[in-house]
């Protein structure tokens, strides 16, 4: 196991101009690639989500679930997982990349993930990390099969078994969702919706995509006048909204996406500033749910910069969207720093997320 606690200090983690995009950098990419490293073996603290059915349920995490044990809890080792993955991939001959693969390589092995399988079909485990934890593992499994490397091949065949049981799992609960979970919390289902669309589309499951992408219409096509101001709740990381906004654009064209956002945030206004969807503060970075406002600044980044992918070159909104979402992305990367564990531990995932543009590359609209 590893002991070693990587504590990065609070600069910035790349000077730039006032209004240029940053160039994420493998220096920049070491920082949070060593925040995964610190922790994807990291066994306590752990917070887990565990059914017990009789006395023999009683193990620790590297037990009950060998290759996604470390990071607190299930879903942060999971995406801890892609962080990796998706760095080894951007930057290949960094100092960081042959650490990474021996990490990923000692956890996802054929063993392990039969066991996570088995532990995932388990008896009263239908709701277990649905659908946060299980679209973040479709989010690995995606990334893997568009990596031509050998490693990840054979990783990718190691997944497969949890990879079907995830994707059986939310075929079987979503057409059974009566009404969409609008939180800014794990259950929000837009966000997961969104990880699942994606990797739909990288894997080519039609079926899977138009399962969810039906399901996105079912639940936001007729929304309008969303409650924006009642935004954020105290221990919000996604934002419902915004959220919402960032699966539709992925199911509408952009002439109907533009013609949706104007019913669904009357808001967003036609002059270049930020004023209209302020940064938040994390009042106590040691607190595990306080700290989940940090994260809010980074996926409110990233799903500003969706929402205005998907918009007309020539739509009036884009100078408000990008100002928003940069004043999020610089406010949500100076917070990724791994003083404290509580935040550290998911963050660097969330920053991976923005600064690499995942679910832009990845989140066009499914022909």
């Amino acid at each position: 196991m590893r002991s070693r606690v990587f504590v990065l200090l609070l600069v910035p983690l790349i000077s730039v101009a006032a209004d240029v995009t940053p160039k994420f950098d493998a220096h920049a990419a070491e920082r949070f690639a060593k925040l995964a490293l610190a922790c994807v073996e990291k066994e306590y603290p752990n917070k887990i989500s565990h059914v017990l059915n009789s006395d023999t349920d009683v193990a620790p995490p590297r037990k009950l679930t060998p290759a996604f044990y470390g990071c607190y809890d299930w879903h942060s080792s999971v995406h801890g997982h892609w962080l990796l993955v998706r760095l080894i991939r951007t930057f290949p001959d960094a100092s960081f990349a042959a650490p990474a693969r021996d990490a990923l390589r000692k956890s996802l092995t054929a063993e392990n993930l039969k066991q996570e399988a088995a532990y995932l079909r388990g008896a009263g485990r239908a709701s277990f990390e649905r659908p946060y934890g299980l679209a973040w593992l479709l989010q690995l499994c995606g990334e893997l099969r568009e990596w031509d490397d050998e490693q990840a091949r054979e990783m990718s065949a190691n997944l497969r078994p949890l990879e079907e049981a995830a994707v059986e799992r939310l075929k079987t609960w979503l057409p059974k969702l009566s009404h969409p979970v609008r939180i800014g919390e794990h259950d929000q289902t837009a966000f997961g919706l969104g990880l699942m669309l994606d990797y739909a589309r990288v894997t080519g499951n039609e079926a899977f995509a138009k399962l969810a992408t039906d399901s996105a219409r079912k639940f936001f096509l007729a929304d309008k006048n969303c409650p924006l101001a009642y935004e954020p709740s105290g221990e919000d990381f996604l934002s419902p909204s915004l959220g919402e906004a960032d699966v539709m654009r992925r199911v509408l064209s952009p002439a109907e996406f533009a013609t949706w956002l104007t019913a669904f945030m009357p808001q967003i206004p036609t002059t270049r500033n930020a004023d209209w969807l302020p940064v938040t503060v994390s009042p106590d970075r040691s607190d595990p749910k306080l700290a989940h406002l940090d994260g809010l600044n980074l996926s409110r980044a990233w799903m500003l910069k969706g929402i205005m992918s998907a918009l007309p070159a020539d739509d009036t909104r884009r100078p408000a969207l990008a100002a928003a979402a940069e004043a999020h992305r610089r406010a949500g990367l100076a917070a990724v720093t791994g003083e404290h564990y509580e935040g550290g531990h998911w963050l660097g995932s969330f920053a991976v997320y923005l600064t690499t543009e995942r679910g832009i590359q990845s989140g066009s609209r499914l022909k």
